[in-house]
């Protein structure tokens, strides 16, 4: 079996696995808990994020309360969201500003985008991660987009990966085109770095 084969049959494991949780609920919570307590004390002010899928984490709570605690304390500048925009024909993304509420619209590939609001630059961007390893490697669906987004982006942003415990994949092995994560937060806290 080739490398690509095996990276297809390991992303159907692991996405099978996560939609399969059965203490779903309590990962969640736990996740949640341990992304609002990384949060303290940063100063970013336009996060990216993504909409959840296929089981994913999903991040928007957390960063909602972020972005009210944050209204709450006076936080000189105003704190934004940013989520996806996927440009199909050159297969990049740009962030568009989201809050509660605001308009949506399906992309070309049928997941939820902002509808006509302001494109936000993130300075630190939660990526879903189907799989992650050492390193700050992740596995994600295959198509590319954040590895090219990551790349392309100027100044890069800081970048953590969002996943459950189960994702944790010992032997990862990274391909030349893989963008290394930051930092990865799981359902018991910081994994990378270690």
């Amino acid at each position: 079996m080739d490398k690509s084969d095996a990276k297809k049959r390991l992303r159907t494991a692991l996405l099978q696995a996560r939609q399969n949780l059965p203490d779903r609920q309590a990962r969640i919570d736990a996740l949640q808990r341990v992304m609002r307590i990384w949060l303290v004390g940063r100063t970013d002010t336009v996060i990216g994020a993504y909409w959840p899928i296929k089981g994913e984490f999903d991040p928007l709570p957390a960063l909602h309360r972020w972005k009210e605690d944050g209204e709450l304390q006076g936080v000189a500048q105003r704190l934004r969201i940013g989520l996806p925009v996927v440009n199909k024909e050159h297969k990049t993304m740009s962030f568009h500003a989201w809050y509660p509420g605001c308009p949506m619209e399906e992309d070309a590939y049928g997941i939820p985008k902002p509808k006509d609001t302001e494109m936000v630059v993130p300075t630190l961007l939660f990526v879903p991660c189907v799989g992650y390893g050492t390193g700050g490697f992740r596995l994600g669906y295959g198509g590319g987009f954040y590895d090219r987004t990551l790349a392309s982006l100027q100044p890069k942003p800081y970048t953590v990966g969002l996943g459950f415990t189960n994702g944790y994949v010992d032997d990862l092995e990274p391909e030349p085109h893989d963008q290394p994560l930051d930092a990865i937060l799981n359902d018991n806290g910081v994994v990378w770095p270690v």
